[in-house]
């Protein structure tokens, strides 16, 4: 056993961490605005669908259903974004309308519909409408009794909670849920990869919250876990491979303050070892926050090019993202690589 259930509790002060510019929400409005390639229109109809869902286009069953969900997937994977979100009303309609019955199986797909939801509408900054799906998947994942679902569900609500500046509440939520797999005696691929992912996100959750040390301590308890995982992909829950592990270590030190230990961490890591193009995207653009957390800007510049190149979505729709581009344009527009930044992602600039 980890040993999740009964963690370390040291915390340090948030105010002790660096002050973070591409996380500033005066700045995120704006550029959301400005930048973002979903349509307006299409982000209004997903709102309208959570007050009241449409019908489903056609008869819904189960496997319709999975077709719909794993062609949603596909399209999160590769930053299709705006196709995502067109898609997600009549997605969560069908699975709604498949839960009908109550069976256990149907709340945990439908909870794995809205965790794609929340995991979308947090990437482009619709905040407000992720809080609703959050917590509609939280509540059909304990429907379903099933602590995979559960632990998924914690995961994607980590996220909102952690927009919301609620770090605290969101490592207490992840750290229960792993916990909750833990006990299911991790007997199945399914569930020790499932626990490999929740270490990762109870150390990022930690790290948010500036409890250092327990988040270091749960992503060496990560590293050991994953170090343990067979080869094969993680399906159908979470992927997790010790190259994604690492992923999540630089982000719980860039968290943390360390850019330079986060950009020491990720140097080995290279693109052929994540399979989707929105991982591939990530491995740069948190190699890109620790280098401008580390006040480098001209290697974070080319790090966001090639986060344009393999996924244009991670830098385009992404608030946090779009802002380093504008502090980039702003603070150094004559360094390397930020004019092409700026004109690949239409930022404006200074003369």
């Amino acid at each position: 056993m980890l040993g999740v259930t009964h963690p370390q509790t040291t915390t340090v002060a948030s105010a002790q961490r660096p002050a973070a510019p591409e996380e500033d929400p005066i700045k995120r409005r704006p550029l959301l605005a400005a930048g973002l390639a979903v349509p307006a229109l299409a982000l209004d109809r997903l709102d309208e669908a959570l007050a009241l869902l449409p019908a489903p286009a056609f008869a819904p069953s189960a496997d319709r259903l999975a077709v719909q969900y794993h062609r949603a997937r596909a399209q999160f994977n590769c930053g299709a974004h705006a196709d995502l979100i067109e898609a997600l009303p009549d997605l969560l309609a069908t699975a709604e309308a498949c839960a009908d019955h109550g069976e256990a199986a149907d709340y945990a797909r439908l909870a794995a519909c809205y965790d794609l939801a929340t995991e979308t509408l947090s990437k482009v900054g619709r905040y407000d409408a992720s809080r609703i799906t959050a917590d509609r998947s939280n509540t059909y994942a304990r429907l379903s009794g099933d602590p995979l679902a559960g632990a998924a569900s914690a995961r994607a609500f980590s996220i909102v909670l952690r927009h919301a500046g609620r770090a605290a509440t969101a490592q207490r939520v992840t750290l229960h849920a792993a916990a909750q797999v833990e006990t299911t005696g991790l007997t199945t691929p399914a569930q020790a990869r499932t626990f490999a992912q929740m270490l990762c996100t109870v150390a990022y959750a930690a790290a948010e919250a500036g409890d250092r040390d327990h988040a270091l301590e749960m992503i060496r308890d990560a590293e050991r876990a994953a170090a343990l995982l067979p080869e094969q992909p993680g399906v159908p829950t979470f992927s997790v491979t010790p190259a994604s592990v690492t992923l999540y270590k630089v982000g719980v030190l860039w968290s943390l303050g360390d850019a330079g230990a986060a950009v020491h961490a990720g140097q080995n890591l290279h693109p052929g070892q994540f399979a989707t193009a929105e991982r591939r995207g990530r491995l740069h653009t948190d190699m890109a926050r620790a280098w401008w957390r580390w006040n480098k800007p001209e290697q974070t510049a080319h790090a966001l090019l090639a986060a344009h190149r393999t996924a244009p979505a991670e830098v385009r729709d992404r608030p946090s993202i779009r802002a380093i581009v504008t502090d980039l344009a702003h603070r150094h527009p004559h360094t390397s690589g930020v004019r092409e930044l700026v004109a690949v992602t239409r930022a404006p600039v200074t003369s």
